[in-house]
């Protein structure tokens, strides 16, 4: 309480946004943030989505506040100002699927089929707001079938979001398959007061420039960000362990 008491006079941070919170999620911010701008971001985050502690503490850890709104995105080209700014805020990059105990050479359905257990922590990841509607969600365009790999419907946004997974490196023929799906998801399904459907193409890895190109001649609104299978160790804990030729020579012995 000192150490609150110390921080006060001089943040934002305790005169506005600490009146609306718990003791606790108080105490998560004091000592997990260093950053003033960045205790205050949490801390409206909090308010704004009714995050428990844990909630608070799980997005501390993943540093989602260096990771909203950070994929590469045509929105502003693609959405009126105000949509596109909200569009842009509701993807990250990259996304974190640690949760689901795959490796990096886990295969798209793998991976899919584990986002399905495991639902409510990849809701939890994907954000407020984001409502499952199906998965391989069908669509029929002429005497053809086709599946999108996760479907979700934005409450805030009022609008589709299609998303698709990609266990490889970005490439443009992928934003031009999610471009058509968008396309039929907004002829065949969205309603007449739902804003424009939106993509997301989640892939194991990506060239910035090749995707800002690719997705600058595509007509509906997209992004491209990443995913992470296994989270990189903090540097002091990596150079503690092994390496796997140590454990080897070890075992030798």
């Amino acid at each position: 309480m000192r150490y609150f008491a110390q921080l006060c006079p001089d943040l934002q941070f305790g005169q506005q946004s600490a009146d609306q919170l718990p003791w606790f999620h108080i105490v998560l911010l004091l000592t997990k943030i260093s950053e003033p701008a960045e205790r205050e971001w949490y801390a409206q985050q909090a308010i704004q989505n009714g995050w428990s502690r844990i909630t608070l503490e799980s997005h501390i850890k993943s540093r989602l506040h260096q990771r909203q709104g950070t994929a590469i995105t045509n929105f502003a080209e693609r959405l009126p100002v105000p949509h596109a700014d909200m569009a842009t805020q509701i993807l990250k990059d990259p996304y974190h699927f640690d949760f689901l105990g795959l490796g990096d050479e886990a295969h798209e359905r793998d991976i899919e089929n584990a986002l399905m257990r495991h639902i409510t922590r990849f809701l939890l990841e994907l954000g407020a707001g984001f409502a499952f509607i199906g998965r391989q969600f069908r669509l029929e365009v002429g005497e053809e079938e086709f599946f999108i790999d996760l479907l979700f419907y934005h409450v805030r946004l009022k609008c589709y979001v299609v998303v698709e997974l990609k266990a490889a490196k970005f490439k443009p023929e992928h934003a031009g398959q999610l471009n058509f799906y968008l396309s039929a998801v907004d002829t065949q399904i969205k309603a007449p007061d739902d804003k424009p459907t939106i993509g997301l193409l989640l892939c194991k890895s990506k060239d910035r420039l090749v995707a800002e190109y690719a997705l600058s001649g595509i007509e509906k609104p997209m992004g491209v960000a990443e995913y992470q299978l296994v989270r990189a160790l903090p540097e002091p804990l990596d150079t503690c362990l092994p390496s796997i030729e140590e454990i080897e020579a070890a075992l030798s012995d």
